[in-house]
């Protein structure tokens, strides 16, 4: 009778060993610390492999489930809503500096699915995939100006004309080209159509514009941000920044090659694509690895564009320890 008994024994241990090698799952508030902290990893992430338009915000996080394995390894699956900034992927502006775009400007949203890894609290994104839409005011603004595709001709037109006059009139003793157009809006007048224009520039190897200017290295070169609006005669703004820093990778302290920004126009990095767009998209796919772990709502279908080599996020997070709380998402919206 004996024999029946150590059996058992055996056999609730084994059970036992084998339940505590099983993952973990815990489904923590969506506006818990844990969750907030791996929301902005994301961000930085999504941000840095951005190579064209706009910074990216966090709007809301709209759900989260974490999966601890046996060695104390986690694995972050999010989903979170991002809207575009004002602030372009050259301005060096701190995102937190960045006004987001409001809904009476057609504001732009990104739904994205994230997965990252968390190890010794140094957390670093594994995957993500978005869907980048702009809103409409079609249906609640009747006469309001417009998105017009990104390839406009009437549009570019003035874009190039607007350039044009600003370097007639900077003190700056260079030439800048476009480099890209970032948005275009027109709204019909009695006096013909209206446009309003955002774009890149990039100084170029000219002090005037007489004879062939090429644009210099993001290294060399100052950038610029230009708004321009009018019908016929115009007004423009373009704010100049620095020549871009070498990025340097957080893990090694070595430098690395600066981002391949996704010009439509000109400069280094120069591509033919000039889509018939209104407005820049996120990278819609980064998965690397061909991880699984992500899901198919954040789907995008056009402009697949190539993930550049920037330095990978990884950031200690430390998280309050306090008791699990109940699974309350998805959590608070920050702008609208």
């Amino acid at each position: 009778m004996k024999l029946p008994v150590i059996l058992t024994v055996l056999g609730i241990v084994v059970l036992g060993t084998w339940a505590q090698q099983l993952p973990s799952v815990t489904l923590p508030p969506c506006d818990s610390p844990e969750a907030e902290a791996a929301a902005q990893v994301a961000l930085e992430f999504i941000n840095g492999q951005n190579t064209h338009g706009y910074k990216y915000a966090l709007n809301h996080i709209e759900d989260i489930r974490i999966t601890t394995k046996a060695d104390g390894t986690q694995t972050y699956q999010m989903e979170i809503e991002f809207l575009e900034t004002k602030c372009h992927v050259l301005d060096p502006t701190p995102v937190p500096q960045c006004p987001v775009r409001p809904k009476t400007e057609m504001a732009v949203e990104a739904d994205c699915d994230v997965a990252l890894s968390k190890a010794a609290e140094v957390m670093s994104v594994v995957a993500f995939k978005c869907k980048t839409e702009a809103e409409s005011n079609e249906d609640i603004c009747l006469g309001c100006p417009r998105l017009v595709p990104l390839n406009d001709t009437a549009a570019n037109q003035f874009v190039v004309a607007s350039l044009e006059v600003f370097n007639k009139n900077h003190t700056l003793n260079a030439t800048f080209a476009l480099f890209e157009v970032g948005r275009l809006t027109s709204q019909i007048l009695s006096g013909g159509p209206k446009f309003k224009a955002e774009y890149a520039i990039i100084e170029t190897n000219c002090t005037s514009s007489n004879g062939i200017c090429v644009p210099l290295k993001h290294t060399e070169a100052r950038h610029g941000f230009c708004l321009a609006e009018g019908v016929g005669l115009m007004k423009i703004d373009c704010k100049i920044f620095l020549p871009l820093a070498p990025a340097v990778d957080p893990a090694t302290n070595a430098t690395v090659l600066a981002p391949a920004f996704h010009a439509h126009t000109a400069g280094p990095g120069y591509t033919p694509t000039i889509h018939a767009l209104t407005h820049h998209k996120l990278t819609p796919l980064h998965d690397p690895t061909t991880s699984g772990l992500l899901s198919a709502e954040s789907a995008e279908s056009t402009e697949v564009v190539s993930v550049v080599g920037v330095p990978i996020v990884k950031r200690e997070v430390v998280v309050s320890d306090t008791q699990p709380q109940p699974h309350r998402c998805p959590g608070k919206v920050k702008f609208f």
